[in-house]
């Protein structure tokens, strides 16, 4: 499940920054189109994830960090989500985009410290 997670991430990535180029581009129908995938991938994402979490919590017990990247990762999929929404409203990112480079970082620090432990 590992590998499928990374994969629904790296995707997730590459779709969010697609659809905020064609945004910033003015490609309405490309965005929408790209947008309606990546929220199909955040979809992905979350349940890889799910899983993850089921998966370390039955075989070590409660393991905190696991629950503490679950949300941080909620965090920086609605994140992502804001930044396209707003932008797309013409309204002000800055927020967002701040609190997106602060959960992807959170992320990866808790990702590769949890992760750790699920690959053991």
């Amino acid at each position: 499940m590992l590998h499928a997670h990374y994969t629904a991430w790296v995707l997730t990535l590459i779709l969010f920054f697609v659809s905020y180029f064609l945004l910033r581009l003015g490609k309405e129908k490309g965005q929408k189109i790209t947008h309606m995938i990546l929220r199909l991938f955040y979809i992905l994402t979350l349940i890889s994830g799910i899983v993850m979490v089921v998966d370390i919590t039955a075989a070590f017990g409660f393991y905190g960090p696991v629950y503490i990247k679950a949300a941080l990762a909620i965090w920086l999929l609605t994140s992502m989500e804001m930044v396209l929404v707003k932008g797309k409203n013409g309204k002000s990112t800055t927020v967002y985009w701040i609190q997106l480079v602060i959960a992807f970082a959170l992320v990866l620090f808790y990702g590769y410290s949890v992760l750790h432990i699920y690959t053991l």
